[in-house]
């Protein structure tokens, strides 16, 4: 689909050039391979194609504007024709992504001892998901009440949870598991290391079987060190639905509670 195509060979030698596979594999998943014009998304497919040659485990970070790709422009008919067949939107960001996942399963089939990670998770940039205090001075009333949820519209749990993680400076892609508990969704993320709830609405009967299966599920995955809960402040009914949920969490070594 492009003229001048990266060899995926080419830049996997490169790759291993520059990270060589290491006995120690902290080392080895340590290195980073950056492309910060990812185009069709060779420089993932070479990492993860070099990965699959030598065992090893790095990691890669490739960004790329969500370039449109025009039907009527003959340079960008195949490419813009292929968004089409695969039902997705047409811009280059989108080829770069189906790339991956063709290139994760083809190596996955050609190297079948090979049991690394060849997924992948997508982000696109935006503003904060916590609506900034920038009152009209005329109007302060109006502002207070224009406030009341600050959470911007649109969002979901999911937007609110990644920025969470880089609030917090944890891994973009550490392991994250969701389980239902007192019918609200939980995510565990880091085996416990964060514990995040951030549905809207938690009622005083929800506190404490919400708070005594968050700690069973901590004390369920041997959690390590501290564990800080986060929880839209907007959720809770009132003040004694978040001291009780609070409090019990603290009885159970959750010392760390926190709201969005």
């Amino acid at each position: 689909m492009f003229d001048f195509s990266k060899p995926p060979s080419l830049l996997s030698k490169l790759i291993e050039i520059g990270s060589p596979a290491v006995e120690d594999s902290d080392t080895d998943e340590a290195f980073i391979v950056l492309d910060f014009f990812a185009g069709s998304g060779t420089t993932g497919h070479a990492t993860m194609l070099q990965n699959a040659i030598n065992g090893s485990r790095r990691r890669y970070v490739l960004v790329q504007l969500p370039e449109p790709l025009d039907l009527a422009n003959k340079e960008q008919e195949i490419a813009a024709a292929y968004c089409d067949k695969i039902h997705k939107p047409r811009s280059i960001a989108e080829l770069t992504k189906e790339r991956l996942r063709l290139s994760g399963a083809a190596i996955q089939a050609d190297h079948p001892i090979f049991h690394g990670d060849t997924g992948f998770r997508s982000f696109s940039l935006s503003t904060s998901n916590i609506r900034q205090w920038n009152p009209n001075p005329s109007n302060l009333s109006g502002a207070l009440l224009e406030n009341l949820d600050h959470i911007e519209p649109n969002r979901t749990n999911e937007d609110l949870l990644y920025e969470v993680l880089l609030k917090l400076g944890l891994d973009l892609c550490v392991p994250i598991e969701k389980r239902d508990i007192a019918a609200k969704p939980v995510h565990s993320i880091g085996e416990g290391t964060l514990i995040a709830c951030l549905d809207e609405h938690i009622s005083v009967a929800d506190a404490e079987p919400l708070a005594l299966g968050i700690a069973a599920w901590r004390e369920e995955q041997s959690t390590a060190g501290t564990t800080t809960a986060v929880f839209r402040d907007s959720a809770f009914e009132n003040d004694v639905a978040k001291s009780n949920l609070a409090a019990i969490l603290e009885q159970h070594g959750v010392k760390q509670v926190r709201s969005l």
